[in-house]
């Protein structure tokens, strides 16, 4: 066990400079960096070996059988364009771009290291499946309200509520309460008439929708999430207090029969 662990570590410190390479060729001024390729390829070289060892050494079946396995493979197999690419002409250097962001995916190993990790993916999960329902609705809500606004000020304002597409985003944008009351001051001055009653409607129309879809919506979701994530500490608190409750009780029944 030991050795495997050691191993892991080895494998996790690779994933690391690895990343740190890739972040390093993504500047203009290295892209092209022979050195940086280089290392770059040597990484590949060792995730490959490292995936063809472990494959001799545990049989195809039992690799193939682990998802963190199958997923490495994954990503060596689509690293192997950018090796070839110093021997063969790839034109298409955007899939190979594409290639090498895909192998910072690894990082996503670390999690593993997080104390309490698969209660942490189980809490969201199970957070994730109670908050459907309200997800749903906010969605639904944010396709009827774009729909309406982009009947409403499609014409005057088009860069917010010309599509139903751009109409839905500034609604979601909305929903966050992020920037909402400019969004009303650019309908307000884009309105053709700019009397009292439209800038009131106006209002009052934005208004319901930042305190429906952003106050209301958003706040019970986030609600709704958070209980779901706590809900694993709440049931060991009442074990521990069911616990201690039968304990005062057989407390309380040998005093009453000493007494």
């Amino acid at each position: 066990m030991k050795k495997i662990f050691l191993s892991e570590k080895v494998v996790l410190l690779a994933i690391i400079a690895n990343a740190v390479v890739i972040f390093w060729m993504s500047f203009p001024d290295w892209r092209n960096d022979l050195t940086l390729k280089l290392v770059d390829d040597f990484f590949i070289i060792f995730f490959l070996i490292e995936a063809i060892v472990k494959i001799a050494t545990w049989g195809s079946k039992a690799y193939f059988n682990d998802n963190w396995n199958r997923f490495d493979f994954a990503l060596v197999v689509g690293s192997i364009p950018a090796l070839l690419s110093a021997f063969i002409p790839i034109p298409n250097t955007a899939i190979l771009l594409i290639f090498r962001l895909l192998r910072l995916l690894r990082l996503v190993k670390f999690l593993w290291f997080i104390p309490n990790m698969k209660h942490i993916l189980v809490g969201l999960g199970r957070a994730f499946k109670a908050s459907v329902f309200v997800l749903l609705v906010l969605a639904f809500l944010n396709v009827l309200l774009s729909i309406i606004s982009c009947q409403l000020f499609g014409e005057d304002v088009p860069e917010l509520f010309g599509t139903p597409i751009s109409s839905s985003y500034t609604i979601f944008q909305m929903f966050t309460v992020e920037g909402w009351n400019d969004i009303v001051q650019q309908v307000e001055a884009a309105d053709p008439q700019n009397t009292a009653t439209n800038i009131a409607g106006i209002r009052i129309y934005f208004v319901i929708i930042v305190l429906f879809g952003g106050i209301f919506g958003m706040s019970l979701a986030n609600a709704i999430f958070v209980d779901e994530m706590t809900i694993d500490n709440n049931a060991v608190l009442e074990t521990k207090i069911d616990v201690l409750q039968e304990k005062i009780e057989r407390l309380q029944q040998i005093l009453e029969e000493k007494s």
